[in-house]
C-alpha cells in the first residue's frame, strides 16, 4: 500500500511515466538537464550506429543473399536501427524527466553554482606544478630503477 501511494505521489506509474509528454519542473536544472540529455542521446546513437554497421555483416554469414534478402537488409539495416534510435531517444527524454531523477540533477545544477571556480592563472599555475612534480617523480623513479639494475647485474657478474 506504500508502495502504491509513494509511485502515485512520485508521479503515477511506470508506464504513465512513461508515456507522458509533460516536463518536470520545466524551469529547474535546465542546462545539467540539457548535458546529461545530450550525453546519453549520443551514447545511445553511437550503439544504433555501430549495430547498423553490424546488422549486414551478421545477415549476410548467416544467409546467403538473394534477391529478397538484399531488400531485407535494407529494413534492417535503416528501418530497426531507426526504430530503436527513436525509442531510446525517447527513453532518456523521459528519463531526464523522472522526478526523482530530475530532482537529483536540478540539486547538481544548484550545487554546482555555489562551486568558487578557480581562476585561468591558478589552473595554469596548478597544472605546471602537477606536470612538473610528474616529471621529477618519473626522474626518481628512472634513477631508482638504473641503480637497482646496476647492483643486480653486479651481483650476476660475480655467480
Amino acid at each position: 500500500m506504500a508502495t502504491t501511494q509513494e509511485n502515485s505521489a512520485a508521479g503515477g506509474s511506470f508506464w504513465s511515466e512513461l508515456l507522458s509528454f509533460s516536463v518536470y519542473k520545466r524551469n529547474q536544472g535546465r542546462v545539467t538537464r540539457q548535458a546529461t540529455f545530450a550525453a546519453l542521446a549520443i551514447t545511445v546513437a553511437i550503439g544504433v550506429w555501430r549495430l547498423a554497421q553490424l546488422v549486414p555483416l551478421w545477415l549476410a554469414s548467416a544467409t546467403p543473399l538473394s534477391s529478397s534478402a538484399g531488400a531485407d537488409l535494407g529494413v534492417y539495416r535503416f528501418v530497426v536501427p531507426g526504430a530503436l534510435l527513436a525509442a531510446g531517444l525517447w527513453l532518456v527524454y523521459r528519463l531526464v524527466n523522472v522526478p526523482r531523477f530530475a530532482d537529483f540533477l536540478i540539486a547538481v545544477e544548484s550545487e554546482m553554482a555555489k562551486v568558487s571556480w578557480p581562476t585561468a592563472g591558478e589552473v595554469a599555475r596548478s597544472s605546471a606544478v602537477v606536470i612538473f612534480l610528474i616529471f621529477a617523480l618519473a626522474a626518481i623513479l628512472a634513477a631508482y630503477d638504473l641503480f637497482w639494475w646496476f647492483v643486480l647485474r653486479a651481483i650476476q657478474g660475480f655467480k
